[in-house]
């Protein structure tokens, strides 16, 4: 089969790519291993979250944004000290005036709106240079990551209808053919057919091979937050022993082959122990892939405890600073921790992570929305706590306690110890004034319009029966995002280990680490992962397109 470009990989980024060569005229086989309702992969199980800077969004809520501002976070969260941290750079410097440029209005061509309510992901808490967002730019895809994806997978069945795109599904990839220096195709194994549903794992049995040609190659496969012994592998030392058990954030098909297979072709790797695993993961009690973890998204009222019932230092509060936290978690000498909250934080901060578990938004249904603002949990939080197996629910302390201790291999917290916390705690919500930098940043958050109305719980005693039960939460590691990838340039084009172009070889993506090899170095702002799928992928087939 010959095409004018090869795409592997059929999510966001793959499919962006696509887009804009189908737009340039080109021919495209679009190749992957998995069955044809993966298409998107994982940005369809997303929240849908991107990230703009000086949006009408952000404007209407009286946030004063600018590209200035956006990018000393971007450098403060970044923390670039590497020598190949020069691509990285330069992408992540694109990447900011995209989000502040051009990146909305795109969307919005395509039928993507948003969610006027504007989230405040990574809040950081550290200096004005330190890491995080100094202001809200967590703008959600009015429904969520389907969505978005659909507004290029339309375009791309649209053109395989033409017979601009060749889709082959189940065509897993091998190795990258050569001709001489020039990646001139891919060459792979035909799987079987597979009828599973989407995310749950598909049959690896080899019924075919393949070759196909073409003048330019696009790797576009993902990461490998679904291959726990990668994760493992590249895990880094700086933040401690790697987890003995971690969930998984992501289908097990994302398994990090790609990279590997791109580096014996002669791309170059850099930043593979830069890593995004979250600290918020709960056992999903429906799931569909193996280890299957959701991620919480937490308001900043919930108190977070070690596994022997230590508050976190300041700033790991929820939602401040993810990789801080991590590091913190796996130098305490155990892998789990711990929310302690009430029923009233329950209903106000509590979001999972997924568009599955957003039915409200995926389904652009403003009637389920409105029912947030009324009592009680919202239904797929209410679930967990009703079947979740790391949720507790109890309307005396001691009971809690009890209770928390019973989900781990040995009774770690003490009761009297886990009161004397909570009650110095409720002490200073009792005081307009304080020194808690938790409570300072609860009454922060609330004097933003979109947290007070929608997202943070008016600060109160955890301990006041009232605003009962209490409720306690066992948090594990949860994999998600590869930082760091194949080494490219501003086209996309991949680098060897001498820093020279592998003729005929592109990356986008995760794979590429959004950009470069690494554009958000060491740590995310968040709303960055579908925005770098956008991003590169647009970049790259825009590149290959002109270069052809």
């Amino acid at each position: 089969m010959q095409t004018d470009v090869i795409v592997v990989g059929t999510g966001l980024a793959g499919l962006v790519a696509t887009t804009e060569l189908v737009r340039a005229g080109k021919t495209v086989t679009l190749v992957e291993q998995e069955p044809e309702n993966s298409l998107g992969g994982q940005a369809f199980w997303s929240f849908g979250g991107l990230f703009l800077v000086d949006s009408p969004e952000q404007r209407r809520m009286g946030i004063r944004d600018s590209t200035a501002l956006a990018w000393q976070d971007w450098q403060g969260s970044a923390g670039f000290d590497r020598d190949v941290d020069a691509w990285p750079r330069r992408w992540a410097e694109g990447y900011v005036d995209f989000a502040a440029g051009e990146k909305r209005a795109w969307l919005r061509s395509l039928g993507v709106r948003f969610f006027p309510v504007v989230g405040w992901a990574e809040r950081g808490g550290y200096l004005a240079s330190g890491h995080g967002n100094s202001v809200p730019r967590f703008h959600i895809v009015w429904g969520t990551g389907p969505t978005l994806v659909e507004a290029f997978a339309a375009q791309v069945r649209d053109a395989a209808a033409s017979g601009q795109v060749k889709l082959a599904f189940r065509h897993q990839v091998d190795e990258l053919v050569l001709s001489g220096p020039a990646v001139t195709g891919v060459r792979g194994s035909i799987l079987e057919r597979s009828k599973v549903s989407r995310g749950v794992p598909s049959s690896r049995v080899v019924v075919g091979e393949f070759d196909f040609s073409a003048e330019s190659v696009v790797v576009a496969s993902g990461g490998m937050g679904g291959n726990v012994d990668l994760v493992r592998r590249n895990w880094p030392k700086r933040l401690g022993s790697a987890p003995k058990h971690m969930l998984s954030g992501v289908p097990a098909h994302v398994d990090g082959r790609m990279l590997h297979i791109a580096q014996a072709a002669g791309g170059q790797l850099i930043n593979s122990d830069r890593m995004w695993h979250y600290t918020e993961g709960i056992t999903n009690w429906d799931p569909i892939w193996p280890q299957h973890g959701i991620r919480i998204l937490p308001g900043p009222s919930s108190l977070w405890l070690d596994a022997r019932g230590r508050r976190l230092p300041a700033p790991l509060f929820p939602g401040f600073d993810t990789l801080g936290t991590l590091e913190y978690i796996m130098h305490t000498g155990f892998e789990h921790t711990w929310f302690v909250l009430t029923q009233k934080i329950l209903e106000r901060e509590f979001a999972l992570s997924g568009s599955e578990q957003n039915p409200d938004l995926t389904g652009k249904s403003l009637r389920q929305l409105l029912k947030r603002l009324g009592p009680g949990a919202p239904a797929p939080v209410a679930a967990f706590t009703d079947h979740g197996a790391d949720f507790v629910v109890a309307e005396e302390l001691d009971d809690l306690v009890r209770q928390m201790n019973s989900l781990t291999a040995e009774p770690l917290l003490e009761a009297n110890a886990v009161r004397q916390t909570l009650e110095a705690r409720d002490r200073e919500v009792a005081n307009v004034f304080g020194k808690d930098l938790q409570i300072m940043a609860m009454r922060q958050a609330r004097r933003y319009r979109g947290d007070k109305y929608v997202r943070v719980a008016k600060p109160h005693r955890l301990l006041d029966p009232k605003a009962g039960p209490l409720i306690g939460v066992k948090l594990n590691i949860l994999t998600r995002k590869t930082l760091g990838g194949l080494h490219t340039n501003l086209h996309g084009q991949v680098l060897d280990a001498q820093g020279n172009i592998v003729p005929g070889l592109y990356a986008a993506g995760e794979v590429a680490g959004f950009g470069g090899g690494g554009m958000h170095g060491y740590r995310s702002l968040e709303g960055t992962f579908l925005g770098g799928c956008l991003y590169s992928g647009r970049r790259v087939g825009q590149a290959i397109a002109q270069i052809l």
